[in-house]
């Protein structure tokens, strides 16, 4: 039986120190980003990378996460320097790499994954498929369709290290943010809650009803919304995922509210960072499954904006200009445990 420890986090504006003329036209038609990104010296992100890298290595008893979700990064080229930091000043040595894919969102923003090369390859579903083809990749960039560019859903095709007959796909999200106002912007994450179910439902066609699929990301909505209940077709029930027709998932993070904590703050704690299962981590006799009660939000003293005069943590965020204390990200990290049945 083997068991891997799989997070997520929404870093928090991690932008490389590219020279503003050289940056990608999609970061160039931010507004006053550049302004910000004025501050931003090696030396700010050196820092920034340092505090995210600390954090990251605490996970998992002090062993670092097997598989790291990570979103609003610039490029691969800044998440292989967290990566190296987090190698540098990790007690247990990781063979980490990076699966990262380009998207065309107009702030520069991207989804990843960081994962152990010692644990896991990537499936295709055929090796000797035409390179190119859907049968001989192993990720997937989903858009959502709206009248700008947004974040893409990024999958990626897992297996534990040299075990084509054990698959499993993870997904992940960052959904619509509702700075526009949570109804007005609601529209965006139904359709990027629609377009998850869709490519869920095409993935089990592709692969089978009862392919592990593990959907995580900050989905701007929680666990209640119309946008994951509704459209993404997340429950809280187990038996309502085994039972389904339809490509339901199981939203692991239901036991943790109402305990005075979220993963966000914005007037109040609020659960955007979750993780889903579809009914291959549920299905008796499955090689990979999850316990409904292994998610967990990452929240250490050290990580909250103001742990004295609180009530309930709230993230203590870097922002463009370190403070003093620097702070990480506005979001806690959330983390599960995937187990498996047998050698």
């Amino acid at each position: 039986m083997s068991e891997y420890y799989v997070a997520w986090w929404n870093l928090e504006n991690l932008y490389d120190t590219v020279p503003w003329d050289e940056r990608a036209r999609k970061v160039k038609n931010v507004e006053k980003l550049d302004t910000k990104l004025k501050d931003w010296d090696e030396a700010a992100l050196d820092l920034k990378l340092s505090q995210l890298a600390g954090i990251i290595n605490e996970m998992n008893g002090g062993r670092g996460p097997d598989i790291l979700g990570v979103c609003e990064v610039e490029n691969r080229d800044v998440l292989k320097k967290l990566v190296a930091k987090i190698k540098a000043g990790a007690v247990t040595p990781r063979n980490y790499d990076v699966v990262h894919h380009d998207c065309r969102d107009e702030r520069g923003i991207d989804v990843a994954f960081v994962y152990d090369r010692d644990l896991f390859d990537f499936y295709v579903k055929d090796p000797n498929a035409k390179r190119g083809s859907d049968d001989g990749k192993y990720w997937f960039s989903y858009e959502v369709v709206k009248r700008s560019p947004t974040r893409d859903i990024f999958q990626v095709n897992f297996m534990p290290k040299g075990d084509r007959s054990r698959p499993f796909v993870v997904l992940g999200n960052h959904w619509p943010s509702r700075m526009d106002g949570v109804y007005e912007s609601e529209p965006y994450r139904i359709l990027a809650a629609e377009t998850l179910s869709y490519f869920v439902k095409r993935i089990q066609e592709v692969l089978g009803d009862d392919i592990p699929v593990l959907v995580m990301g900050d989905f701007n909505d929680e666990p209640g919304s119309r946008s994951m209940t509704d459209y993404a077709l997340s429950s809280r029930n187990r038996d309502h995922v085994l039972r389904a027709d339809n490509p339901r998932l199981l939203n692991l993070c239901w036991p943790s509210m109402g305990g005075g904590y979220g993963t966000f703050w914005f007037d109040g704690p609020l659960f955007f960072d979750q993780f889903l299962v579809s009914r291959g981590f549920l299905v008796d006799g499955g090689y990979f499954y999850v316990d409904d009660g292994s998610y967990e939000v990452i929240r250490p003293k050290k990580l909250w904006e103001d742990p004295r005069d609180r009530k309930y943590p709230k993230p203590r965020d870097f922002d463009w200009k370190p403070r003093d204390p620097p702070g990480y990200s506005d979001h806690f990290p959330v983390a599960v445990k995937i187990k498996t049945r047998g050698p």
